[in-house]
């Protein structure tokens, strides 16, 4: 069964980081060549929750071929059943909801809450049930975030949302059909080496630098995305640069928060660094979101803003 959505398609999660409140900002950065006719390979080795995906790939008909990678393989999981079997899951999830809205008490919501995330965390489960209550969990833990400890194991608290919608049905199908085509792939992101085709353009995302000690969120995953990853990723920025890739890349500005943090100026310092206004979203203190600078570094000097 085929079904048709007017719904526009954009994130289906919650995700810290995300581009929504960027969008036009980067696309007026992006080269001059997304305006043309030309076939374009777009890359994203950080995928997250997708905003400049889906964002491209409905202004860009040109974008004739996409991958995308996370090293989180719960979150690449999602993208694909999405993708593959929309239906089981927006009928899984349709009982998930049904379920949860009519316990009503927030305190048995968060034991129904609680007994989700125990067996995300340590039940094999089926590419539905992992994928449902992925979505589940975004839409019922605290503000929306996904985090993991030491052990691989997400630990967000319970939200205590009364009546989340938990199943975007509309919202399913449309990204689903977006999603068609697309190569979803799990693992490191120097892996997308390996999909560089013909004309081929790469937008990184990577966790963002902390700016100070007690805004060090960037444990999506188990392992640390720390200045040493950071080094790494350079080092891959420089290596598809020299192959002939464009690549656009976003980062926490540091100097904007200290004068003295010049981390990634020195890092980058061989291309082209914009500071541009970006609002934070997630953060635990509501005082502290608001509007600070982000990096956007390219190796291209033609874009859509000249």
């Amino acid at each position: 069964m085929q079904v048709m959505t007017k719904t526009k398609a954009k994130p289906f999660l919650k995700w810290a980081g995300g581009k929504t409140q960027l969008l036009s900002t980067i696309d007026s950065f992006l080269p001059e060549s997304f305006r043309q006719e030309r076939e374009i390979t777009y890359i994203e080795p950080f995928v997250g929750g997708g905003a400049m995906l889906f964002f491209m790939l409905q202004k860009y008909p040109n974008i004739k071929r996409a991958i995308i990678n996370d090293i989180n393989p719960h979150l690449i999981k999602t993208y694909t059943v999405i993708r593959d079997t929309p239906f089981l899951l927006i009928e899984f999830l349709n009982e998930l909801q049904s379920e949860y809205r009519s316990l009503y008490n927030p305190h048995t919501q968060k034991e129904f809450y609680l007994n989700i995330r125990n067996r995300f965390n340590t039940e094999r489960l089926s590419d539905i049930e992992e994928a449902a209550y992925m979505i589940f969990m975004n839409k019922t833990c605290f503000n929306g975030l996904y985090r993991e400890n030491s052990k691989g194991h997400f630990n967000v608290p319970f939200g205590r949302y009364q009546n989340p919608t938990i199943c975007d049905e509309s919202l399913i199908i449309a990204d689903s059909e977006l999603l068609q085509g697309v190569e979803i792939i799990n693992g490191d992101f120097s892996q997308t080496r390996n999909y560089i085709d013909g004309f081929t353009f790469i937008y990184f995302d990577p966790p963002y630098r902390p700016l100070n000690s007690t805004s060090s969120f960037n444990s999506y995953v188990k392992e640390d995305f720390n200045d040493t990853e950071q080094q790494r990723l350079h080092d891959f920025f420089v290596d598809l640069s020299a192959a002939g890739c464009l690549e656009l890349l976003s980062n926490s500005d540091g100097k904007g928060r200290n004068e003295n943090d010049t981390f990634f100026d020195d890092l980058y310092q061989d291309f082209i660094i914009e500071r541009v206004l970006a609002k934070r979203c997630i953060n635990a203190n509501p005082s502290k979101r608001g509007f600070l600078t982000e990096l956007l570094i390219r190796n291209y000097i033609d874009y859509q803003g000249d």
